[in-house]
């Protein structure tokens, strides 16, 4: 007689809520992030190498609180960790509403940064925590699309929002109610209390960093170096070099359609055990959005060169996601998660800074060949090493 398989179910309302938390958090990050350029220099005539270390002075504090996050969240309360990094993360944002000179504003940006590379750690692993084990890889891939999807979405709306307005501070006002919502909705997920642990472990480096993924870190720090340098500089570079004013809304739209597609079709594939191939096909598509966006000054590759990064990244980071996953113990979930996470911060601060002197002082092209040739360079690490490096290294 067979057995007839049942399927754990994926969309519990648990790792919903967690979904719609991380969503709400990115969206209300990133509504902000293109335009920021934009209001520097309006605000406060800021120099585009100065707007690269005001805005990269929140991954730099990202940086810093990552690997300690991953740490707390192995050891602490998950529920408690991640209530009061997204209320801290929540809070900060009437900085931003307050600040009149552009050292407030650098402060308040590097500020903000702590509270978010906390609450993105907790909340992720949260997530990992309420999924079903037997759907885990899928689970992941799908996790990973909210948050995508805020960071194409939120940009389209923040830019419409400006120029139907003319208004950053309702702007600022839009990033604080959506926080206080992802807030709220995180505050209601429901999970099994875990006992504290009673021995004490070694301090040791690795329960800060997940040092069995050392090359797949340096890996999506390349590609973190494309998305730093594109995502934040793309506005600025549509209005003054293609006299796109009203079209960076549409740019992010085709992205996250992008992402979107490549999540769903991507989802599947990891919940077949896809994952290396998944990945492989993700950092191809990049490569080609990245040398379309800097080789062809014209609106036309602008917008395909959109579709080509928003298929590959949402093939590629879910997929080095669940790598990471695989690399590590049960018991180190969170620093698995802080580990990728500080790896793309690292690559987001050194493309933003690295971005802003390349558009100061050489050009627009300099600046995006850059991210291309960083694309290439991770592509090639990808195909001749990482491959082989995580399947000689994966626990299960």
């Amino acid at each position: 007689m067979e057995k007839k398989e049942t399927k754990e179910r994926l969309w519990n309302r648990n790792y919903c809520k967690a979904m719609i938390g991380n969503f709400m958090l990115f969206f209300s990050f990133y509504i902000l992030t293109p335009l920021l350029p934009i209001y520097l220099d309006a605000q406060f005539a800021a120099d585009k190498d100065v707007m690269g270390l005001v805005l990269s002075g929140y991954v730099v504090a990202a940086l810093l609180v990552r690997p300690f996050s991953g740490f707390i969240v192995d050891t602490f309360d998950r529920k408690k960790v991640l209530m009061l990094c997204f209320f801290a993360f929540f809070i900060l944002f009437t900085g931003y509403i307050g600040a009149g000179t552009l050292l407030l504003f650098a402060i308040v940006r590097t500020l903000h940064g702590l509270p978010f590379g906390a609450v993105t750690v907790a909340n992720s692993t949260m997530a990992i925590d309420v999924l079903p084990s037997s759907r885990r890889n899928e689970g992941i891939g799908f996790y990973g699309l909210s948050n995508n999807l805020a960071m194409a979405f939120a940009p389209s709306i923040g830019i419409w929002i400006y120029h139907a307005s003319d208004n950053f501070q309702l702007l600022f006002w839009i990033a604080l109610v959506t926080a206080l919502v992802g807030f709220l909705t995180v505050s209601s997920i429901k999970t099994s209390v875990r006992p504290p642990k009673k021995e004490k472990q070694p301090i040791s480096f690795d329960r800060f960093f997940l040092t069995r993924g050392w090359l797949l870190a340096i890996n999506i720090m390349c590609f973190s170096i494309c998305w730093g340098i594109m995502s934040n500089y793309v506005a600025i570079y549509g209005a003054e070099v293609l006299n796109i004013t009203d079209g960076t809304g549409l740019f992010f739209m085709i992205l996250s359609a992008g992402l979107f597609l490549s999540r769903l079709q991507g989802s599947k594939a990891l919940a077949k055990g896809k994952i290396v191939e998944n990945a492989a096909l993700g950092v191809i598509l990049s490569l080609i959005g990245y040398t379309l966006f800097a080789s062809v000054e014209h609106p036309w590759a602008y917008y395909l060169s959109a579709a080509f990064i928003g298929l590959g990244n949402g093939h590629m980071y879910p997929a080095f996601l669940n790598m990471f996953i695989k690399l590590a113990r049960n018991d180190q979930r969170g620093t698995a998660n802080s580990s990728i996470l500080t790896a793309w911060d690292l690559g987001m601060g050194l493309g933003i800074v690295a971005g802003g002197f390349l558009l100061e002082y050489i050009s627009y092209a300099a600046a995006f060949w850059g991210a291309a040739a960083m694309q290439l360079a991770g592509t090639l690490l990808f195909y001749l090493a990482s491959r082989r490096f995580f399947t000689s290294r994966r626990l299960d």
